[in-house]
């Protein structure tokens, strides 16, 4: 088969780029085009060869990409979230304009060799009406499209981070091809796999202190908490606001077994939840670093040193896992 030529869309701090790395797929990428200036910095700082394009997507020049046959994004999941505000607005958020931009382009046939398309999203987007203008732009021009549930967990990746992708070409049509959303990939082993519990996802020369949870985090937000164990085979999906927020934004981490940490809480409990036994636990929050294994960034990825913990946070956790993306990419350039 032919190299495949990308475009790389919303394309954050890199992730399209390491999954299709990872897939060992023959590719290059022709641009990778994101608005946030921060992301691109991030993205380039670790591939500074990829020609890397701060800017909007709506003014995006056509005739500039006309060799490009792939094309691989993750559009904003702001106005898909569940539990944003802004849940119902869909298609008249504005940060879907530039999603429907790129689906007039394809429904016009504008990039004439275009024949891969990738895309990924949150759940609820399978709901959206950004969805049915994307699978019409899909199949008004020949594509043919199957769509997915998939979390990395499913995948021997200790992190649950349900997610919706679709991938779509013009030919052949997929062999597993159906007309209802898919939620395992077609032909992955996961006895092929190791399976690594959370604890081989860390960093042993972390400095504690740097990422402990406070006494006021243990007094008002004990509850809320999700604790990773040395021995967990799980942790909760990272968000962008992991560490600012407590409650389902991503899990912390506590440095023993799950038995020895069911132990220790029923002792705090027994004590009326006393505040210095909390403190003994020694929890603290995953690192960028370590989050960015856990959604199976390379070891050789890196934040630049002047990226705070909070930005890096953010970025990660609006990026992707790259070990699902991989295997769609197998998948749709292969099956």
């Amino acid at each position: 088969m032919k190299d495949l030529v990308v475009l790389e869309l919303f394309s954050g701090i890199g992730g399209m780029h390491y999954a299709l790395k990872e897939s060992k797929v023959k590719f290059k990428i022709k641009a990778a085009i994101d608005i946030s200036e921060r992301a691109n910095e991030v993205y380039k700082f670790n591939n500074p060869d990829t020609n890397v394009i701060n800017g909007n997507i709506d003014g995006l020049k056509v005739k500039d990409f006309q060799d490009i046959n792939a094309i691989l994004m993750s559009p904003p999941c702001q106005p898909f979230t569940r539990n944003n505000k802004t849940e119902q607005r869909d298609v008249n958020d504005h940060r879907t304009d530039a999603f429907v931009t790129i689906c007039k382009l394809i429904k016009n046939n504008d990039f004439k060799n275009l024949d891969h398309i990738l895309m990924e999203n949150v759940v609820g987007f399978e709901k959206s009406k950004m969805r049915e203008i994307f699978t019409d732009a899909l199949s008004s021009c020949g594509f043919y499209y199957q769509e997915f549930i998939i979390s990395p967990h499913q995948l021997n990746v200790p992190n649950k981070r349900h997610r919706y992708y679709c991938v779509a070409r013009k030919s052949p049509a997929f062999s597993f091809l159906s007309q209802n959303i898919l939620t395992a990939i077609p032909g992955f082993d996961t006895e092929l796999s190791s399976k690594l519990p959370v604890s081989a996802y860390l960093n042993s020369s972390l400095a504690f202190d740097d990422y402990k949870l406070s006494k006021t985090v243990l007094e008002k937000r004990f509850n809320v908490l999700d604790i990773c164990t040395s021995d967990s085979f799980n942790s909760m999906c990272f968000t962008k606001s992991y560490s600012k927020y407590l409650e389902g934004t991503g899990s912390v981490y506590f440095n023993g077994t799950r038995k020895e940490l069911d132990e220790k809480i029923a002792e705090i409990e027994e004590n009326n939840m006393d505040i210095e036994k909390k403190l003994a636990l020694n929890l603290r929050f995953f690192s960028p670093d370590e989050v960015s294994r856990l959604m199976c960034f390379p070891e050789a990825f890196k934040f630049p040193e002047n990226v705070s913990k909070t930005t890096a946070y953010k970025l990660i956790g609006n990026s992707i896992c790259i070990k699902v993306v991989s295997e769609l990419i197998k998948i749709l350039y292969q099956d």
